[in-house]
């Protein structure tokens, strides 16, 4: 631990270096990852000096235990003891703190949740589960805003896109990526036999233009009447955007917004998110490992979750975890369920650091 806190020592020092060059600061992308990085190394620093005092102090009580002074001696030993549990302590924590940061941590995020098998009780799901994020968003005090919505008769959702702005928006959403099962009795059951039914959802960083670059000549850009709810005026004017991506057929479309360049602005948000989510793709795929590593893959198929309604159990699949509080976290109290994940995680990245 040492070696490696004088090692990242020396490294900041170098960054500070490089963010007061004239060259650098002309660089802005440079100098944004620079930032980024003296950001995150910033709190190591301040508390590998409380590590390498306390360090010091038990090094002078090693030396006051052999002390001629019996009250040195006895003062040495009943300290000596708890700094060096300090010291595991503190360890502990600095270990954490070294876990680098995930590159997608400060993005703000695009939500997709569809319908799956079950039919009319997975569209219903869909809907709980959308207001079960909504509220979630805000006790959180996010923003969310709705980009394209397939809404049912009965209240549920086919699909419904939104969009969530805020601070560490994908650090507790990105869990959530994957397939959510439902076992319950549905509205529509009146036998009252449990139904299985199941919807996905997708978490996707949301992308700038400078990580995704599209080409106008690779869009087919087409428009059509809106559906829904928004009064009279969805049925009279051409203001919902479909976007097709000609080069691999992507199609996304925005029909929440009366204005067609801001439909086509948000559709667009969400285009770049889906490219920008393949390029990722790609690039785990190239670290051999690396998604074994991680609580789930965030791949659609994978089964990430089972509410058990009739037994009041939520089980969360990836780490083997229940909690028996349906009602309250479709109420939007999902913090138990996503601190365990983020902890499962965080263990998993010590089991494979190298410090």
């Amino acid at each position: 631990m040492k070696e490696k806190l004088e090692e990242i020592t020396k490294k900041f020092a170098e960054i500070e270096q490089k963010l007061g060059d004239s060259n650098i600061i002309a660089n802005q992308e440079e100098y944004r990852n620079l930032s980024k990085e003296h950001s995150y190394l910033s709190p190591i620093m301040e508390k590998s000096k409380e590590y390498f005092k306390l360090l010091d102090d038990i090094k002078g009580l090693e030396e006051l235990k052999n002390s001629d002074d019996k009250e040195m001696r006895e003062m040495a030993f009943a300290e000596y003891d708890e700094s060096v549990t300090k010291q595991q302590n503190m360890e502990n924590e600095i270990r954490l703190m070294l876990i680098p940061p995930d590159p997608h941590e400060d993005r703000d995020i695009i939500v997709e949740i569809r319908a799956g098998t079950g039919g009319e009780e997975a569209a219903l799901f869909a809907g709980d589960l959308f207001r079960a994020y909504s509220r979630f968003i805000e006790r959180n005090g996010w923003k969310q805003e709705i980009i394209d919505s397939n809404p049912t008769g009965l209240g549920g959702y086919k699909e419904v896109v939104f969009s969530v702005s805020g601070n560490k928006v994908w650090k507790y959403f990105k869990f959530e990526r994957g397939t959510h099962r439902v076992q319950r009795v549905p509205e529509t059951e009146a036998s009252g036999r449990v139904h299985t039914s199941a919807i996905t959802v997708a978490v996707l960083p949301e992308a700038e233009e400078v990580d995704i670059e599209i080409k106008p000549e690779d869009l087919r850009i087409d428009t059509y009447r809106s559906s829904g709810a928004g009064g009279q005026h969805v049925n009279k004017t051409d203001s919902a955007i479909r976007i097709t991506y000609l080069p691999t057929g992507l199609v996304v479309s925005c029909q929440d917004e009366r204005s067609q360049i801001k439909n086509k602005a948000k559709a667009m948000k969400v285009l770049r998110a889906k490219l920008y989510e393949e390029k990722m793709l790609e690039q785990e795929k190239k670290i051999s490992g690396d998604r074994k590593q991680q609580v789930g893959s965030g791949d659609r198929s994978e089964k990430i979750r089972t509410y058990n309604f009739p037994q009041n159990r939520i089980t969360d699949h990836r780490i083997g975890f229940s909690v028996y509080n349906i009602t309250e976290v479709m109420d939007g109290d999902l913090t138990e369920l996503i601190e365990k994940l983020i902890s499962c995680e965080n263990e998993e990245k010590l089991k494979q650091a190298s410090f």
